[in-house]
């Protein structure tokens, strides 16, 4: 059985792409807290606005010695004119295996059209200097979001 992420445990380390083709490891951040946010697709209303609150409020999180990462199940080249479009200035990581997202458990099913699916529920994950997972966002709601996630911060990570 593969790990999964639970609040107050070290989380399984993973390696995946991010929009410039590069690999970007967990663990490579250690030292620094991390926002993970998963979110369903690209170039989507809600994800597109979630993607430009985190951008505009990433100096806030790098002065809390925190690293902010989007991942979704879209590919790189799609993460990277997603990027380029957006003028992102955080890494958006490719899991179209949905490897990282089964670890974090954040494939739901979902309805649209009367029809259901398994996607992507829009969650975020604070994972602190040790690599411990200290807090878990599920069904985000994207307006007001990414302040409540840096006010956790400020006091949990900063």
């Amino acid at each position: 059985m593969e790990s999964k992420a639970i609040v107050g445990k070290p989380v399984p380390d993973f390696t995946l792409e991010n929009e410039n083709g590069e690999s970007v490891t967990l663990s490579s951040f250690r030292g620094k807290c991390v926002v993970l946010y998963f979110y369903p697709k690209d170039n989507t209303p809600g994800c597109t606005l979630e993607a430009q609150d985190f951008r505009d409020h990433l100096k806030d999180f790098e002065a809390l010695n925190t690293i902010v990462l989007g991942v979704s199940k879209d590919s790189v080249k799609s993460h990277m004119n997603f990027a380029k479009k957006l003028n992102l200035n955080f890494h958006l990581l490719s899991d179209p295996e949905a490897k990282v997202h089964k670890i974090f458990d954040v494939l739901k099913p979902k309805k649209r059209f009367g029809k259901e699916y398994i996607g992507t529920e829009r969650s975020t994950f604070v994972i602190d200097k040790d690599g411990i997972l200290i807090k878990e966002y599920r069904k985000v709601k994207v307006k007001g979001h990414v302040q409540e996630v840096l006010e956790f911060i400020k006091s949990n990570c900063g």
